[in-house]
């Protein structure tokens, strides 16, 4: 049976899950975390998605991330592989680090609380899987983002949005007493029962009001692409790398024949495969293809020895 598409459009909010091959662990020290969180910034870079939290657990993250450019499919796709082969090469490992597909729950982000259900559910992971002792504060768990919430802006990624979850909490303005007050919040509800709050997240597919989960149905049952169709749709990856290539190419006043001419490690052309590996999601082989510049692990090696000359 083949497997559902995944519905994107833009603006989408997904709460994202996933687990270890095997439960085994996807993270083995803090180094591997930072890699991980270094991997989601480029990640961000790349498809403008903006992270409203995340949770690094032992065998399993969370993300609560929207998609601007309903680009999910592809992010993900890049995020986890690059992440992956990062590990597997610090380890000298092989083979998959994750389990099977992710799970992408839908949440509505209209501002009545259903990002907030999330988020705080992700933030109280570590309380609810007894990673803190009962007096420890919820912000010593290192390895999420709400510590960050209670930092200044200039303290937090740039790919961190607080003011959604902040205003669905009733807070205004990014200031010491609001975060002050968030952090108080957060304190009281990890202290209540909220096993019904939290059962949708667990085991829906869909978080959100009656109009929001049936406009999702509906898209489900009629649409025949991986992306939402429509004139506000963001142009697909890959035609953003192929405009990308099309700008590099008219700053050179180079025509497709030029191109198609320079030798496979022309340092030109490098440049280029450099700029889509850096703002795109787009493979070695799509890029050594579309710049005639031979195969993947040719290009790679090129790319490799690039960066150590710098």
């Amino acid at each position: 049976m083949a497997r559902k598409l995944r519905v994107e459009y833009p603006g989408a909010i997904y709460h994202v899950l996933n687990r270890g091959d095997r439960g085994e662990p996807i993270f083995r020290t803090g180094q591997d975390r930072e890699m991980f969180l270094g991997a989601l910034a480029e990640t961000c870079g790349k498809t403008g998605w903006q992270v409203h939290a995340f949770c690094l657990m032992p065998n399993h993250f969370h993300l609560v991330v929207e998609t601007p450019g309903a680009n999910l499919v592809s992010g993900m796709k890049w995020f986890l592989g690059a992440y992956t082969s990062r590990f597997n090469r610090r380890h000298r490992l092989l083979g998959h680090l994750f389990s099977g597909r992710y799970k992408a729950l839908f949440v509505e982000g209209s501002g009545t609380g259903y990002l907030k259900t999330v988020c705080d559910y992700v933030h109280l992971n570590p309380a609810r899987a007894r990673l803190l002792a009962r007096e420890d504060k919820l912000s010593r768990y290192g390895w999420s983002s709400y510590p960050a919430y209670l930092r200044p802006a200039r303290q937090r990624p740039g790919w961190l949005r607080t003011d959604r979850l902040l205003g669905e909490h009733g807070l205004s303005g990014d200031t010491p007493a609001a975060r002050r007050e968030f952090a108080a919040r957060m304190e009281a509800r990890r202290l209540a029962d909220l096993a019904q709050e939290w059962k949708a997240v667990r085991r829906g597919w869909c978080l959100g009001g009656r109009e929001f989960r049936q406009g999702l149905l509906e898209e489900m049952g009629g649409r025949t692409g991986p992306n939402h169709g429509g004139e506000e749709r963001r142009e697909s990856d890959e035609a953003w790398a192929e405009r990308l290539v099309a700008e590099e190419l008219q700053g050179r006043r180079w025509t497709a024949a030029e191109l198609a001419r320079r030798r496979k490690g022309d340092a030109q052309k490098l440049k280029i495969a450099r700029r889509l590996r850096q703002e795109t999601t787009m493979t070695l082989a799509w890029i050594a293809k579309k710049l005639n510049m031979g195969a993947a692990g040719s290009l790679a090696n090129l790319l490799r020895q690039a960066r150590a000359k710098q």
